[in-house]
């Protein structure tokens, strides 16, 4: 397909952004990730925020397409190849986050040459590319019609799309030396991962059909907005749980629910509450609503946004209270204190903030993904309405 003059338009902007995030990349590499706002107080941040974001929004597309076989919902059928495409483009998003956060790129091959089977780290490694070879395998036989094959992976694509998120889950789950890092994590990154990947599918598929790309006709959309708000509502559901757990006198978490009611991370847990769950869930529960693309448009952005907002919460929370007791502190790392700053050099309490070299890193991974998954669109989503068109050629011929 030839591309429109706005489409190319956007595919320039998304290349250039895409070659600064990679200098800024490279920046970092030859000088360390003293250049980030990190330090061995907050040893994880932006990176690792939009990580987990994009590990969820991957599940969209992989549990709609994968619905529509095991479940036979032939509505879904329709944007399946798409959804999945979608998919295959967050997960690459994240997985190219994890490579930025490593702060050297030559220490992937550790990966394979230490694997250590005892980290949650190590199973997460294992599960994406797990996940990302049933998307390429689901994209190659959807490519080939084999729909067969298709409707057999989607057997396996549904579960592990939920356990890419509970593995995700568990490597914050599992760490003793955080607070309140807690058993129901995982059920709340699998909930907030299908209203953020429904979400964003929704929004993918309105601007792949302004394109010509894909058909989102009015029914299907309100068909996904409905599921979309039950999903909201579980999200929803499981976040007030945490709370009501953290907030039962003797639970000793109340310095962590105070900073996420009142302190640091208050205004990401608020925005996320009132701006990613109750808003957007009520409008998408009045039906009409949900015919009208404005109103899913708006709701679909604002559940990106606050489930961008929880993993800010989420992942800073815990790092604002260190988990030691006796000593001056936490050595702090930083540029600042190395170059013998002696009021940098400890830390009694974890602060956070990206520098612009973070900022426009992400940036650049993410319009790389936003153009990636353009450019596959115009070609896989046109060879497979060529191909039908001939199908319908031909059969109007044999008739």
């Amino acid at each position: 397909m030839q591309l429109t003059a706005k489409t190319k338009g956007a595919c320039i902007v998304l290349a250039l952004l895409a070659v600064v995030g990679v200098g800024c990349w490279v920046f970092q590499l030859l000088n360390g990730l003293g250049v980030t706002g990190m330090s061995n107080v907050n040893s994880w941040g932006l990176y690792i925020c939009m990580f987990m974001l994009f590990v969820g929004l991957s599940a969209g597309g992989l549990i709609v397409a994968s619905s529509a076989h095991v479940f036979n919902v032939e509505s879904f059928k329709g944007v399946a190849k798409p959804a999945v495409i979608l998919s295959t483009v967050c997960i690459c998003i994240a997985a190219a986050l994890i490579l930025v956060d490593l702060g050297g790129i030559q220490r992937f091959w550790r990966l394979f040459t230490g694997p250590n089977f005892m980290s949650p780290l190590m199973w997460d490694v294992c599960i994406i590319m797990i996940y990302l070879v049933i998307n390429i395998l689901d994209l190659v036989w959807m490519g080939k019609g084999d729909e067969g094959k298709v409707r057999k992976l989607s057997y396996v694509a549904l579960p592990v799309a939920i356990l890419v998120h509970s593995v995700t889950a568990w490597i914050f789950g599992l760490q003793i030396a955080r607070a309140w890092y807690t058993a129901i994590m995982a059920p709340i990154f699998v909930a907030s991962a299908l209203d953020s990947g429904l979400a964003l599918l929704l929004l993918a598929l309105m601007v792949l059909d302004k394109m010509g790309l894909a058909k989102l006709d009015n029914g299907l959309m309100a068909s996904l907005g409905k599921l979309l708000a039950a999903f909201i509502a579980v999200d929803a559901f499981f976040i007030l749980c945490e709370v009501l757990t953290m907030a039962y006198p003797g639970a000793g978490e109340a310095a962590a629910l105070s900073q996420m009611l009142t302190g640091a991370t208050a205004p990401f847990f608020w925005a996320e509450v009132v701006g990613g769950l109750l808003v957007p869930f009520v409008v998408l529960a009045v039906a009409k609503n949900r015919e009208k693309r404005g109103a899913v448009v708006f709701a679909s952005v604002l559940v990106v946004l606050g489930v961008a907002c929880k993993r800010a919460w989420l992942l800073l929370t815990s790092f604002i209270t260190p988990n030691v007791a006796g000593g001056p502190g936490i050595t702090t790392g930083t540029l600042s204190a190395q170059t013998g700053n002696a009021t940098s050099v400890w830390a009694t309490a974890g602060s956070y903030a990206p520098t612009v070299l973070e900022v426009l890193i992400v940036v650049g991974v993410i319009a790389l993904g936003a153009l990636v998954f353009i450019l596959l669109c115009s070609k896989l989503l046109v060879h497979v309405s060529q191909a039908e068109v001939a199908a319908s050629e031909d059969a109007v011929q044999v008739v």
